[in-house]
């Protein structure tokens, strides 16, 4: 299996999407093109709907992510742990993949002898470590989130941190919903430091909808145009600018 990218979408919301196309659709469109989204639900007090979590474990499934509900105050660790359980799932669905073209459909992972197996978690967690990982972070900035942004920005800079010992290039960006004149607003080019975020949170006004889907939809966007770029030969090794939207 060759040394790709793992290419993810992580989505931090506390609410139900209330406008725009269904975001479980744009979700599964996504996971059909090569990108996983990974939702976490953030709440701060009492708990979250019941509505609000079928929707963040449903847009989960169809991307082929993980999901997690948590109370602000765990949100550093669970947005590294979710990143990192949504790299190891994606990168085991691949290696089935490949397994099934050696040994068949009717021969899963589990039914190898335990030596084998052993050698392929070892692959798994080798790659997890070696891969490159281009994650777009979507953050919803809707009014009842505001409380919530500086506990964000904490913790995506933590998340930058925690994968500064892989071997792969790390690669994010950072988009937030809703915008003024669009669905996404583009806070911070694709970078391997989100450090860079200092501030960014303190500057955005909130607004009152949650367009979940259109924002879903223009991330995918997002990522077509980041993948097409890396496809274009650059000369002296000079890295592009993604331009504005």
């Amino acid at each position: 299996m060759s040394r790709g990218t793992l290419r993810q979408i992580l989505l931090l919301t506390d609410g139900c999407s209330n406008t725009g196309e269904d975001p479980i659709a744009m979700a599964a469109l996504a996971k059909e093109e090569g990108i996983t989204i990974n939702v976490i639900g953030v709440i701060e007090q009492g708990q979250m709907s019941e509505q609000g979590i079928q929707e963040v474990e449903g847009i989960a499934m169809a991307g082929g992510g993980v999901s997690q509900i948590v109370y602000t105050q765990q949100l550093s660790q669970t947005v590294q742990m979710v990143t990192r359980k949504g790299m190891t799932q994606t990168i085991q669905g691949v290696v089935s993949k490949e397994l099934e073209g050696i040994l068949g459909k009717e021969t899963s992972m589990e039914d190898l002898e335990p030596e084998k197996r052993g050698q392929v978690t070892e692959v798994v967690d080798e790659l997890g470590e070696t891969m490159d990982l281009d994650i777009l972070i979507l953050v919803d900035t809707s009014a009842s989130m505001k409380s919530k942004l500086p506990m964000v920005q904490e913790a995506l800079t933590d998340l930058s941190v925690s994968l500064n010992a892989r071997t792969g290039d790390n690669q994010f960006s950072v988009y937030s919903f809703p915008a003024k004149r669009k669905s996404i607003e583009r806070r911070l080019n694709w970078t391997p430091k989100l450090e860079t975020l200092t501030g960014v949170f303190d500057k955005l006004s909130s607004g009152g909808v949650t367009p979940t889907g259109p924002a879903l939809q223009e991330a995918l966007n997002a990522f077509r145009k980041r993948m097409k770029k890396k496809e274009q030969p650059i000369d002296e090794g000079i890295y592009l600018e993604e331009p504005g939207m």
